[in-house]
């Protein structure tokens, strides 16, 4: 969980229990349970996943009442864990893209979150088939007209409060909010009966991660027992045992991937692709002899959105007698100049990554000819992010660019270039590695390796000289 999320949120004295003693399973005892969920799952024909904190913390996301959880070191007097990569580029466990295989299989129905790190959307949930009953810290939401927007940066606000941008629905515009609740805030109802309604007609509510401990959340997997169903844990901790038909005291990575392994099911990878734009104002000077124009690096998600995923922007020009290069390193990456109107030419943007990118720096070309009309499309998002994942995977490396869409602002004259790039591919260790390591129940080494390039890539936006044709 983030940091500055427990931070944000109120105080309180009771949190709960926290501190609780985990319990592992024997060797052989794990493998039997394990071969019991698989044979549930294989059966099942209505399965719901509820999800707590102990799912994410194999991403480096600490959790809050397990042995070194945020609020047991805050009761200890202990100082809080270090994290080890900042909270927006947490990338979904193993487990996370195993549900994906299960919902993209038909056997996973939906899914209920309690955590509020967005890892189920990123990892490709879709939003329909989840339930996230705490909030999100990436998602604000229109309180008019019910828009969502899943942002690249945690939003700034907790507790259902106004944040700094508006709804993007010309006919709307009315200020967003973030979704994620404080203490005194009820559930809303629209994911609590979305809960309800799937546990009601489950054959398995599989708990993964979760102390089940706060009401009236913890309350749902119980459901399914007066419709016929069951309900499975896989926790290292947790006080409702004897109500669940298997409990099962493991890693959840550890139990989830000798479940796939006996379904016969692969985990698929995970490949993140963020936004970002370029935008090109020009003007002309009093004299009319000139052309004044700016270039911005910008986020995708509006003016007052930062670009978290870019750390600088070296800029520099294929005709360099004429223009001196550049290194951006504040938000906003702007650049001013001016040149005759005239005269054409061709910048190489360097956009220098941040911590948890899977690559260090990618270079684009944009070239720029003030007396050519700009080419205005708007190229089909899912079309455009689904060739960047087969493309990725297959390269086993990220880095890989293309353009969405590309548009005109004509006051003041503006050029707006929508990118998209990959920059985390993800593979999951999985075949061969669930059994013969279960004497290690307790240290899960071989979760997942990153198979991300680490080399700069160059990549010519659409209409420059070296690109031919769109990739």
């Amino acid at each position: 969980m983030s940091l500055g999320y427990a931070e944000k949120l109120s105080f309180i004295e009771d949190v709960g229990n926290v501190g609780m003693k985990e319990y592992f399973d024997s060797p052989h005892a794990l493998r039997e349970k394990i071969e019991r969920l698989a044979m549930l799952i294989k059966k099942c024909r209505h399965l719901v996943v509820f999800t707590g904190a102990g799912i994410s913390t194999s991403c480096g996301i600490p959790d809050f009442r397990g042995p070194k959880g945020i609020w047991t070191l805050q009761r200890e007097g202990k100082a809080l864990p270090e994290a080890s990569l900042p909270f927006h580029r947490a990338v979904p466990s193993l487990t996370h893209m195993a549900l994906i295989a299960l919902e993209k299989a038909g056997i996973l129905k939906f899914v209920i979150s309690q955590n509020v790190d967005g890892l189920h959307l990123r990892s490709g949930i879709p939003r329909e088939k989840l339930a996230e009953l705490h909030g999100n810290s990436f998602m604000e939401t229109c309180p008019s007209c019910g828009a969502e927007y899943f942002r690249d940066f945690e939003v700034e606000t907790i507790g259902l409060k106004e944040t700094s941008r508006r709804c993007s629905d010309a006919e709307c515009g009315a200020r967003l909010k973030d979704t994620v609740l404080d203490w005194e805030d009820a559930l809303p109802p629209k994911e609590m009966d979305a809960a309800e309604k799937h546990c009601k007609v489950a054959d398995i509510v599989l708990c993964l991660g979760t102390s089940l401990q706060i009401t009236p959340a913890c309350n749902l997997p119980l459901k399914a027992l007066r419709g016929g169903g069951k309900f499975v844990i896989v926790n290292l901790q947790t006080p409702k045992d004897k109500k669940a038909c298997l409990v099962i005291h493991g890693l959840v990575d550890k139990v989830i991937a000798g479940v796939m392994e006996l379904l016969n099911m692969q985990i698929p990878p995970f490949v993140r692709i963020d936004l970002f734009q370029i935008i090109l104002t020009q003007a002309m000077s009093i004299d009319g002899r000139y052309v004044n124009w700016t270039l911005q690096v910008a986020s995708a998600h509006g003016p007052k959105a930062m670009l978290p995923f870019i750390k600088s922007v070296e800029v520099s020009f294929l005709d360099k007698e004429d223009y001196k290069a550049a290194t951006l390193t504040t938000q906003p990456f702007r650049l001013k100049r001016r040149t005759i109107p005239s005269k054409a030419f061709e910048m190489v943007l360097k956009l220098n990554f941040s911590d948890g990118c899977g690559c260090s720096s990618i270079e684009i070309d944009v070239p720029v000819d003030f007396q050519v009309p700009t080419e205005c499309f708007n190229f089909d998002k899912e079309v455009v992010f689904q060739k960047l994942r087969d493309k990725a995977i297959g390269e086993s490396k990220c880095g890989q660019t293309d353009v969405v869409e590309r548009r005109t602002i004509l006051t003041p004259r503006s050029d707006i270039t929508v990118y998209a790039i990959v920059t985390n591919v993800i593979q999951y260790s999985q075949a061969g590695k669930a059994f013969p390591d279960f004497h290690a129940n307790g240290d899960l080494k071989d979760r997942v390796f990153n198979i991300n390039g680490t080399e700069s890539s160059r990549k010519h936006s659409k209409g420059s000289k070296k690109r031919k044709s769109r990739s």
